[in-house]
């Protein structure tokens, strides 16, 4: 039993026994915001080298736009979020010129690279290229986003949800199917230090 079926447990428990109390819910704390006066500037190029230290996963965002064919870029900006419901979430630059694609779409695939996937990265990290040219791939099965051959796992996605977060937007999808590769003990790839690994 995972953690929230114990917690599920748990709270049947305590209603069935009978507690006097009940369950409560904590309350929400209150939250703050740090003005912009209250902190030091930050040097960009030490966020960007500090927070370079932190090894990612590597994965392709890709959708079918019904009017311009299939989009995808490349991110290492990736994270579960949710199980119940299942979701996952990405961040994406708002001056990406795909993200409008992919919204368009409503839906989209991650695929989770493999080690020996740089060079497919480095094919959806440029602009104005033809991405997918000799890039293999099939239909996802809910949303029918392009699911690149030889990846890790592939992710099938509705976009649940879109919120603002400074230069980038934080896109939350709820997942629709999911699934590894043919290899399971096929290394993913890893980005630390503006190479990878």
């Amino acid at each position: 039993m995972g953690h929230a079926g114990a917690a599920a447990a748990a709270v049947r428990y305590l209603k069935s026994a009978g507690t006097p109390a009940g369950v409560e819910a904590l309350p929400r704390p209150e939250l703050r915001c740090v003005g912009e006066d209250e902190r030091a500037p930050l040097d960009p190029t030490e966020f960007r080298r500090v927070l370079g230290t932190f090894a990612t996963g590597v994965t392709v965002i890709t959708a079918t736009d019904t009017e311009t064919g299939p989009a995808g870029f490349a991110c290492q900006s990736f994270s579960s979020l949710s199980l119940d419901p299942p979701l996952i979430a990405f961040m994406v630059g708002r001056t990406s010129t795909t993200w409008p694609r992919i919204a368009r779409a409503g839906s989209f695939c991650v695929n989770v690279l493999g080690a020996g996937q740089g060079e497919l990265c480095r094919g959806f990290a440029v602009r104005g290229a033809d991405k997918f040219a000799g890039v293999e791939y099939d239909a996802s099965p809910v949303s029918g986003s392009p699911r690149l051959a030889g990846t890790v796992a592939w992710i099938d996605c509705a976009i649940h949800a879109v919120h603002t977060g400074g230069d980038h937007l934080i896109v939350v999808g709820r997942v629709e199917a999911l699934g590894t590769g043919d290899e399971t003990d096929v290394a993913p790839l890893l980005f630390h230090k503006g190479r990878f690994l």
